[in-house]
């Protein structure tokens, strides 16, 4: 047990998972969406090989007596991330920027802030929750710059609680379901497919998020040709009023004139 410790590689899901279980899973779920330092932690990978970890080849890939129970992984795990969240948010409500006034390191970064606050602006408070979730770092700290933008706890918490589920379960069940085709393609090597599998499915997480800015891009190129239109209607119409005063004004003072 203490050489396993000790070999230990925090990054590494299948080791999370190997040596902690169910509760490591919880409590990665919990400090990755509740706790700023929590943002390197392999959220959707974890997910993932812990769907695999419930499914009948579980004793076969990650050794006997590893298989995680999967209705405590689906109950479980959303409330977890959800409890994060919610602390994260009420974080940020209570401290404001403060929390963000720091120096640049290796465990914190404005970029990362910024970032959060851009998805935040972009597509409203209620979209950017949940779509967030599906982003790595951005799901840590879009939390508390919902509290510092002042987001209301129970709009946030409606939103949390849908996000949860969907990210948490959603990526659990993919696990699960593929585990014995993963299992019967690759047997018990499944670390060195696991990065090109988790990166597949970010890429079909976000693409709801990839189809909004197509979406808002188009709306906003054509509103900017409604905006022209109404421009050169405008403009036609003072026009055509400018040339109806001429002519009134030639025909009133014209014979005066001569």
């Amino acid at each position: 047990m203490l050489s396993e410790s000790v070999a230990l590689n925090p990054l590494d899901p299948k080791d999370l998972i190997h040596t902690f279980g169910l509760i490591g899973v919880w409590v990665i779920l919990f400090a990755e969406t509740g706790l700023l330092v929590g943002f390197f932690f392999p959220g959707d990978s974890l997910l993932f090989l812990a769907g695999v970890a419930a499914s009948p080849v579980a004793d076969a890939i990650f050794g006997v007596g590893t298989r995680l129970n999967l209705v405590a992984l689906l109950v479980g795990g959303p409330l977890c991330a959800i409890i994060g969240a919610q602390l994260g948010h009420w974080l940020g409500a209570r401290y404001g920027r403060r929390m963000f006034e720091r120096p640049n390191s290796r465990l914190f970064k404005r970029e990362y802030v910024e970032k959060a606050e851009y998805y935040f602006q972009k597509f409203g408070p209620a979209k950017a929750v949940v779509l967030a979730r599906f982003i790595p770092i951005v799901r840590t700290f879009l939390n508390p710059v919902a509290g510092v933008l002042g987001m209301p706890a129970r709009q946030f918490f409606l939103w949390n609680v849908v996000g949860a589920i969907l990210w948490v379960d959603g990526i659990l069940l993919i696990g699960y379901l593929l585990a014995d085709q993963i299992y019967s393609a690759i047997g018990d090597k499944i670390d060195r497919y696991i990065l090109p599998v988790v990166a597949l499915i970010i890429v079909i997480s976000v693409l709801p998020i990839f189809f909004e800015f197509l979406r808002d891009r188009r709306a906003r190129k054509r509103g900017e040709a409604a905006a022209v239109v109404a421009a050169s209607s405008a403009a036609g119409a003072a026009n055509a009023l400018r040339d109806t005063v001429k002519d009134d004004d030639h025909r009133r003072h014209g014979p005066q004139d001569r």
